[in-house]
Formats: C-alpha cells, structure tokens, sequence
C-alpha cells in the first residue's frame, strides 16, 4: 500500500520503520519537506517527504501521527480526503487539573471529532494504546500486542487490521467510531502506566485466549 503519514515526531517515524520494513510505501507529510531532519527521517527508513497535501494525495492509507493541537491546522492542510482511509493514532491530551489528562470524553472523543473534521474520510482510530518503541517493533514480546480499533467503516477496518497485522499487532474491532470514548481512555491507562507508575515503555497490552480444550 501506498501510505502517506502527516507527522515526522517519535510515532511517525516509528511506523514509517515497521510499515516499509513490511513492504510498504511510505511518503511523510511535513510542513517543512526540505528540512535537513525530515530529509535523514525518510532516509534512514527509506521513506519520501513530501508537503501533507502531496502526501495525501497519492496515498491509499493516510495516518495522522500528530498532537492533538495540531489536529485542525492539519486536517484543514490535507485537501480532499472523500473515500480515503485515515488512521488517528492521536490521544486528546492537554493539561488537566494541573496534570497530564484527556480533554475529551463522556460524550465525544477524539476520533469522532477527526470525522467530523473530514467528514467524507472513512476514519479509524487505532495505534494510540502503545508507546512509540513499541510501534517501532514489536518483536521480542512474549505474546502479539493486542491493537483495538474503531471505525463506522467495516472495509476500511479490514484495510486497517492487515497493516496492524504487518507491523506486528494483532488488531481487535471495539466497534464504530464512538467507540474512540474507550480507546482514548485505554492509551491514557498506558501513558499513566509507563510514565507514572514506573512501568516504562518497553511492552504493551495483550489480549489472550484460552485454548478451546482448556476451557470449563
């Protein structure tokens, strides 16, 4: 597939190194293209770099690997998205109480936002429950990480499910869009996981099945 991810940070470009290493073609969207920084990302991944309008254009799969304060000023950059399948691998964070917390929930999420932001885009949430090391590579694990989704689109979430199996995921249908209200809450387990309970970065979630002959 051709894949064009909006965003150069740590998640970027560690799905950039998991998606080519897979067979992917990756072109980064970056308001700066000619950045030399941007310019040895793409290289060491064998990636291209183009403007996020040019990523977009020419891509089957487009993925918003941004902070959600960038979330309108890029979505509002991309042009027209209708049919395209996007992942948001964002978590809606900001500062609340005085601490690291979502600023969305209850009643709307993140990934029903970025719908309606492109309202004619086949979004699916999904790679916001892990830390960017993990993304990277997977391997080495005991077991497959588990990588839920959400999306009103059973297609799309299908094209999805093969990428995250790619990269080393086993993905897991939590159901349409709305369903973004658990996932968000789900990645904000692990940030408080790895950053406030000391757990660190360096593993993941896993949903385990027991074998049928097992069962009581």
């Amino acid at each position: 597939m051709r894949i064009a991810i909006i965003g150069t940070g740590a998640v970027g470009t560690a799905l950039a190194a998991g998606l080519t290493r897979s067979g992917h073609v990756v072109v980064f969207g970056s308001r700066d293209p000619h950045a030399a920084r941007v310019a040895d990302l793409a290289a060491a991944c064998g990636a291209r770099v183009r403007t996020p309008a040019e990523a977009a254009a020419e891509a089957d799969v487009v993925v918003l690997a941004l902070p959600w304060r960038a979330m309108d000023e890029a979505t509002a950059s991309l042009g027209d998205l209708s049919g395209r399948i996007v992942i948001d691998c964002s978590n809606p964070l900001g500062m609340v109480d005085g601490a690291l917390g979502l600023t969305l929930g209850y009643e709307t999420s993140g990934g029903e936002t970025v719908q309606r932001l492109l309202p004619r885009a086949r979004v699916v949430k999904t790679l916001n429950q892990v830390g960017a090391e993990i993304m990277a590579d997977p391997a080495g694990l005991p077991v497959r990480p588990v990588m839920v989704m959400a999306g009103n689109d059973p297609a799309a979430k299908e094209a999805v499910a093969g990428l995250l199996r790619d990269i080393g995921f086993a993905p897991l249908d939590a159901g349409d869009i709305t369903l973004s209200r658990l996932l968000e809450p789900f990645g904000m387990l692990w940030i408080n996981q790895a950053l406030r309970r000391g757990k660190g970065r360096h593993w993941a979630f896993a949903a385990i099945d027991r074998p049928e002959g097992d069962r009581p």
